[in-house]
């Protein structure tokens, strides 16, 4: 099979800034535990604050290219995936597309020329991660972009695409071109749930989205918050993710597949009007080191085995592996190859 630019991203590139922080700090930024949020005016000194933390560390972040930089690295096929975000034209953006050619996916960024390249607050207490993104350049992604004849050839050469939910705050023309596309070229899309605020605020544009997806990501707080926003009275994480799967589809070519995932508890895949449960590695506590990028890391271990055409049982264990992998290290990162058998 030719893997040379079999999975492509889109999303928002952010540079993550991330420290031990104690629950002092996230009670004076207002922050929730293990929540994801926009940045607001009253979050914006919290950069400079952790910036100076002894523990910082920079790492290139952002949902979807985290999760296609887990799928590059479970691939290692060099070139077997691309992504398209913006940034700014600055040292951070400069820092994040070496970070990421080096991990072997073909980036090819939009440089905003107003606005620096958007960063995201990594909060770590107790090994759960707080986020909080300050968009900055990622915010300012054109479709003209998305459109040029060299970045459209990236979307053609594709045969499965993925796009976290927070992309919906930015270009939902942009997913809405690409959805398209893979329904009537008979190719694979996916999105993920991303954040209980995409879920209640960016109703409209999810659910615009939503015929066009083949596989729909999330984590149990998502899943519930959603049917909530959708009225469906049940907090019974089984029960909606069957619901999620059996919503309309503008293709028929391919059925839809919901993968919710619940931290220790199993992986709920719903399929064909029935859920299964499948079991995640388990960690002892002592082995945790912090929770970011768990779930992009299982995004992107599913969907390393799912381009090579692997039953779902196969893509779940290939998740769970690698978010095992991601816990147990600060940040979304992973040693040189994996061990994944």
């Amino acid at each position: 099979m030719e893997y040379d630019g079999i999975l492509l991203g889109m999303g928002n590139p952010l540079l993550d800034i991330s420290a031990v922080v104690d629950q002092d700090f996230l009670n004076k930024y207002e922050i929730k535990p293990n929540n994801a949020i926009l940045a607001e005016d009253k979050h914006l000194p919290m950069y400079d604050e952790m910036a100076a933390k002894p523990t910082v560390e920079y790492i290139a972040g952002g949902a979807t290219q985290n999760s296609i930089r887990v799928a590059q690295w479970m691939l290692q096929f060099p070139g077997a995936t691309s992504y398209m975000g913006s940034v700014g034209k600055d040292k951070f953006g400069e820092e994040m597309k070496k970070n990421a050619q080096d991990a072997g996916v073909n980036v090819h960024y939009y440089e905003d020329e107003t606005a620096p390249t958007g960063t995201c607050a990594v909060c770590v207490l107790d090994g759960e991660r707080s986020l909080v993104a300050n968009l900055s350049a990622a915010n300012c992604y054109k479709v003209d972009h998305l459109k040029r004849p060299d970045n459209w050839a990236l979307v053609e050469k594709a045969k499965f695409y993925y796009i976290a939910g927070f992309f919906l705050t930015v270009s939902p023309e942009s997913i809405q071109l690409v959805a398209e596309h893979a329904a009537a070229n008979n190719k694979i899309f996916s999105m993920n749930l991303s954040a209980p605020f995409i879920c209640e605020f960016f109703r409209d544009p999810q659910e615009k989205a939503l015929p066009y997806m083949d596989f729909v990501f999330g984590n149990e707080t998502e899943a519930r918050i959603f049917s909530k926003v959708h009225g469906w009275e049940t907090d019974n994480v089984e029960e909606i993710a069957l619901k999620i799967s059996q919503w309309p589809k503008a293709s028929g070519t391919h059925k839809r597949i919901t993968v919710i995932t619940q931290g220790a508890d199993p992986v709920v895949v719903a399929e064909d009007g029935k859920v299964k449960l499948f079991p995640v590695i388990p960690l002892p506590k002592e082995k945790l080191v912090d929770t970011n990028g768990a779930g992009d890391a299982f995004v992107g271990g599913f969907l390393s085995q799912l381009v090579q055409e692997k039953p779902i049982a196969e893509c779940v264990r290939a998740g769970c592996y690698a978010s095992n992998v991601i816990i147990q290290r600060s940040g979304c990162t992973y040693p040189e190859k994996p061990d994944f058998a």
